[in-house]
């Protein structure tokens, strides 16, 4: 399988890469089918994170569609210059860069696209026009959406600056007409699953439920989370029918019910997370985004973070923080490597590598967490990397030898301690009611990031680490000297996503520059030195990286725990959030000399119920459709080769 294509094609900074699920086939039937039914689950909800992502994805999405779908007779450069705004707008979920948030634009002229767009109605194409509204009304309405930088710019904005508030300076469709202001004594029931309205002099919430907000979309991920209970297992099952309750009422009770039941689900081969999850979307980090995943566990890669799994506690006891933080009796930790089937909402096409949930700090404390590292989504990010941009970044050829022996098999190792002992360990003060979210309200997410990294950089040169039989002790130094370089390295290539501006606005980038930036205030582990016109970061005191990740980690637990916001702030404002443009621009140079993406969307495996000849089910057959234009086509119900007209 060596030879198998993983990178398919480049669209802009943009990669495309096609996702392998080897083991399905081996599966049994019963868990194929389990798996086929929780795959129609994550694709029904895949409008919800659409629409909460920007009010105006749904509609923009069908003008797109219904001209690539109808191309014939449209002038071939408009024609690739909409197709190429097409697949990022499919790969970032809409108009606004995925790592940045900052809006990107369709470049041929507005006439251009009139122009197309008229030529695929003469051929069938339906366009989502209001009442009274011909298709020219249409495309003066949405222009700006298009076309104008200026209108609506970015997604999600944490740092607007001076005097602008951060939910009217976010595009994202999760408040209308509300600020920060008006939050002041506004009690939310529903502050995961809810979009937040201003309706006259009130607030209202429009709840994510059944009979409310979404409701056709939750309505058909019920009916799929129905038909696969049969085929779950009896603590899977449990955890699927609490979900679909909380679906119907959309109570934080139903909630807190689903995240326990699913935690405790620690043995299901077949897994899903379906659901308002993640808070990333949310400049107030309240606002869960929908997202859809469905994995199985893979066995062979299981056991190392199975290992860290059982041994939280002796991590939890070790950790560097004040022993107040620490846990007592850590339980419930599980862990497992998982082959993904399909990703979609906030998981994809761009995709995380790992995850920990629940998310709610009071289940974790009491029942524990659940995590999962995507073998398969690693696996295809390392074979679609070029092999160059290591070396470019390496400051001498020790280093640069190091990632290329170690940088997977360490990378892999941080993930999941990350994950596992990162993410579930720690506690905060009663003080906080298990929501530090509504404390650190836009530095939350960044800061969670950050402490589960540190947590993972501070235990990689333990002992311990060998002592589990996680590394080979004859290679452990060298293991942790690739881990402590690449991470430096890292705050210097990822500047390659920020094409405009100067600060961060993404957490998870957010995260990486406090760290390092820290690290080179306040330690001797790393230097900034210059060759030939270029900037390198160099690790050089392996020691001293590690005792000032102690130091920060420290910190970082205190302020979580406290709440502390302007402690929080202070650390991001000083070392995460802003970056010099000049070095950005060097950094931009190098990585497109080096054919480097800025980040990746996937093409998801695709599964088919395979019947014999009286009808039955016999197999459910997974294939790979090397085809991004094509897959994002099917999960609209539509179809290149479709270009009949509709009546």
């Amino acid at each position: 399988m060596s030879d198998r294509p993983y990178l398919l094609e480049r669209v802009g900074e943009a990669a495309i890469a096609q996702l392998y699920a080897d083991g399905f086939s081996a599966l049994p039937l019963r868990e194929k089918l389990l798996v086929w039914h929780l795959y129609h689950a994550a694709l029904a909800g895949r409008d919800i994170f659409f629409d909460q992502r920007y009010a105006h994805n749904l509609e923009m999405r069908a003008v797109l569609e219904e001209i690539v779908t109808h191309p014939a007779g449209i002038d071939a450069e408009a024609l690739a210059e909409i197709l190429r705004y097409t697949k990022l707008f499919w790969i970032n979920i809409g108009p606004f860069n995925n790592l940045t948030a900052r809006k990107f634009l369709l470049t041929c002229t507005p006439d251009a696209l009139r122009g197309a767009a008229h030529q695929a109605a003469s051929h069938g194409a339906r366009f989502p026009v209001h009442e009274g509204e011909s298709l020219d009304d249409m495309l003066r309405r949405m222009e700006p959406l298009f076309f104008d930088l200026s209108f609506e710019s970015i997604c999600t904005s944490k740092t607007p600056g001076a005097g602008r508030d951060i939910l009217d300076a976010s595009a994202n469709n999760l408040y209308q007409g509300v600020t920060m202001a008006d939050l002041e004594g506004f009690e939310e029931r529903y502050g995961l699953n809810s979009r937040l309205v201003r309706s006259g002099d009130r607030l209202v919430e429009e709840v994510y439920r059944l009979e409310g907000r979404y409701g056709k979309e939750i309505a058909a991920i019920i009916g799929h989370l129905e038909t696969a209970i049969p085929y779950a297992t009896q603590t899977m099952a449990k955890a699927l029918a609490a979900l679909v309750k909380y679906y119907r009422t959309g109570e934080d009770k139903d909630r807190e019910a689903y995240d326990i039941a699913w935690v405790s689900d620690r043995s299901s081969p077949v897994d899903t997370i379906n659901g308002f999850i993640e808070v990333y979307l949310d400049a107030r980090g309240m606002k869960g985004a929908w997202e859809g995943l469905v994995y199985y566990v893979n066995h062979d890669k299981t056991e190392a973070i199975r290992t860290l799994a059982r041994e939280a506690q002796w991590f939890e006891d070790h950790m560097p923080w004040d022993p107040a933080y620490r846990k007592q009796g850590v339980t419930g930790v599980t862990g497992n490597a998982v082959e993904v089937v399909v990703e979609t909402g906030h998981a994809g096409p761009v995709t995380p590598i790992g995850i920990n949930l629940p998310n709610d700090q009071h289940v974790r404390e009491r029942h524990g967490s659940k995590s999962v590292s995507l073998a398969n989504v690693a696996d295809a990010h390392e074979k679609s990397t070029p092999r160059g941009f290591r070396s470019e970044f390496s400051w001498t050829p020790d280093e640069t030898e190091r990632a290329e022996t170690w940088g997977a098999f360490a990378s892999e190792l941080l993930t999941n301690m990350h994950e596992v002992i990162g993410h579930g360990s720690g506690r905060i003060e009663e003080r906080l009611k298990g929501n530090p979210q509504a404390f650190l309200r836009e530095h939350f997410s960044a800061l969670e990031e950050a402490r589960a990294d540190l947590v993972g950089l501070y235990f990689l040169p333990d002992p311990k680490i060998v002592d589990l039989g996680l590394v080979p002790a004859e290679s452990h130094a060298e293991i942790v000297l690739a881990q402590y370089e690449a991470y430096s390295r890292n705050a210097l290539v990822q500047l390659r996503r920020m094409r405009e501006g100067s600060q961060i606005e993404e957490d998870h980038m957010r995260n990486r520059q406090m760290v390092v930036h820290w690290l080179i205030a306040n330690t001797t582990a790393i230097d900034v030195r210059m060759r030939e016109g270029k900037t390198f970061h160099v690790m050089k005191n392996a020691a001293a990286f590690r005792e000032g990740v102690g130091r920060l980690l420290a910190e970082v637990q205190r302020i979580k725990a406290t709440g502390d916001y302007d402690a929080a702030k202070a650390l991001f404002d000083t070392y995460g959030i802003h970056f010099d443009p000049a070095l950005r621009d060097e950094i931009v140079v190098r990585v497109e000399e080096l054919n480097l993406a800025s980040y990746t969307g996937f093409v998801m495996p695709r599964l088919e119920l395979v019947r014999d000849d009286a009808g039955l089910v016999t197999d459910v057959a997974i294939s790979y459709p090397m085809d991004f234009t094509a897959q994002m086509l099917e999960y609209s119900g539509k179809s290149r080769e479709d270009r009949r007209p509709r009546r």
